[in-house]
């Protein structure tokens, strides 16, 4: 196997991990409510603190990761959110577990920018959408399996313990990456001499970076590119976080589904969701090596967003259970077609700055997805779970028509403010 596609791989498991440690407390929800006596309306603010803290964080780990390299950033996030998911299984009530998720989302912030910083390195401009693919379609993947670990250790010990296990799995993680991880391929000693000169001459980064100039980082927002680019992602985002949220909550407490059948009720959704994301990567390489990169990362997630919001609002409408679950899954295989393009396109849109420009893409799409997380559980405690869901389809079915004045090739321009000076 060649060495950029055993750096995908390591860093696909770490995905997986990602979800497993974000899915677990939904995946825990009755049990959690019920034993710390926590109301929907606080079950929605625990939710939202997750959101809200993550979205503050992605863009100065993003940053950090562009100055000091992926490798080192990422050993920091796994450590931190490993801690906190094991933290988790000590917390006693509504205000302890809110401080505790909002300290996890401190630390997995940057995971996914970082993990852009990584690919940006080891792969070719043409082969990221399904780098992406891989990466996200591997976190689907991992929530598919989080209700089949978390939900047999709740039988058989106690919810908590499902949560020590997550965390100490992240910290095995990181160790082997301490020792095998190089920041650039040049560094790898087991790189083919043909597959480092491939790499280096097809990856769009600067060649030399020692007499680089400082560059204004926050100049980078005057560009109305990119200002599309998050209002998509907001769009997407609140769809994609009802179903790490909300979803197994949804279907427990508001659809009122046996707990025996919600393993398979809640696993189907992200299983077909891997199959959306492997896809969306893929056939947007295609489309761009047939239409060109501009509509090429345009029009694959367009598509997937629009159907998206049409099987959500649907679902949101019908009686019947299985009917409901079956248009969610599809829905949710069709919007996450989007998410490997959209973390492409802010790679291609980025540069040298792509962890700076894709935490900034994910912080814009927390934001949304805070708010209506924690206004999801408002409505849904007033007026029951069926409304909430359909406003989130309508502005997932929105988000299609975004894509338009989306454009991959244009590159974002950031302001210089002065030249380095070598000593």
């Amino acid at each position: 196997m060649k060495k950029r596609y055993q750096v995908l791989t390591v860093l696909s498991l770490l995905s997986m991990i990602t979800f497993l440690d974000r899915i677990a407390l939904s995946s825990a929800s009755g049990t959690i409510m019920d034993e710390l006596h926590i109301t929907t309306v606080q079950w929605g603010w625990i939710l939202g603190m997750f959101t809200i803290a993550y979205a503050a964080f992605e863009i100065p780990t993003g940053w950090l990761g562009d100055k000091f390299g992926g490798k080192r950033i990422l050993i920091r996030v796994v450590l931190w959110w490993s801690f906190f998911t094991i933290m988790t299984g000590f917390a006693s009530g509504f205000m302890m577990l809110l401080c505790v998720r909002f300290l996890f989302g401190m630390g997995e912030a940057g995971a996914y920018p970082n993990t852009s910083i990584v690919l940006s390195k080891w792969f070719p401009v043409l082969e990221r959408g399904r780098a992406q693919a891989t990466i996200w379609g591997a976190s689907r993947l991992g929530a598919a399996l989080t209700p089949f670990l978390v939900i047999p250790i709740q039988q058989k010990y106690n919810w908590q313990t499902s949560f020590y296990v997550l965390g100490a799995v992240g910290v095995v993680w990181t160790l082997f990456w301490i020792f095998w991880h190089k920041e650039e391929p040049a560094e790898s000693k087991s790189i083919s001499k043909e597959e480092l000169e491939h790499i280096l001459a097809t990856r769009d980064l600067p060649v030399h970076k020692e007499n680089a100039s400082k560059i204004a980082v926050w100049s980078g927002f005057k560009s109305t590119n990119l200002w599309f680019l998050l209002a998509m992602y907001v769009c997407y985002a609140v769809g994609a976080y009802f179903f790490q949220s909300w979803f197994h909550t949804y279907l427990e407490k508001g659809r009122h589904i046996a707990k025996d059948q919600l393993i398979w009720a809640s696993s189907i959704p992200y299983l077909l969701a891997a199959v959306g994301c492997f896809t969306g990567g893929w056939l947007s390489d295609k489309a761009c090596l047939r239409w060109g990169k501009k509509w090429g990362r345009r029009v694959v997630p367009m598509v997937g967003l629009f159907v998206a919001g049409l099987c959500i609002i649907g679902a949101a409408l019908v009686a019947d259970n299985l009917t409901a679950i079956i248009a969610l899954g599809i829905g949710m295989a069709f919007m996450d077609v989007t998410a490997p393009v959209a973390w492409a396109v802010a790679m291609d849109m980025g540069g040298e700055k792509s962890g700076t420009i894709s935490g900034s893409m994910n912080s814009a799409g927390l934001l949304g997805a805070y708010l209506s997380t924690v206004f999801f559980g408002y409505m849904a405690s007033t007026y029951g779970y069926y409304l909430p869901v359909l406003y989130i389809g309508i502005i997932v079915f929105i988000g299609a028509f975004i894509w338009l004045k989306i454009d991959a090739t244009k590159k974002i321009q950031f302001a210089i403010l002065a030249p380095e000076v070598n000593k």
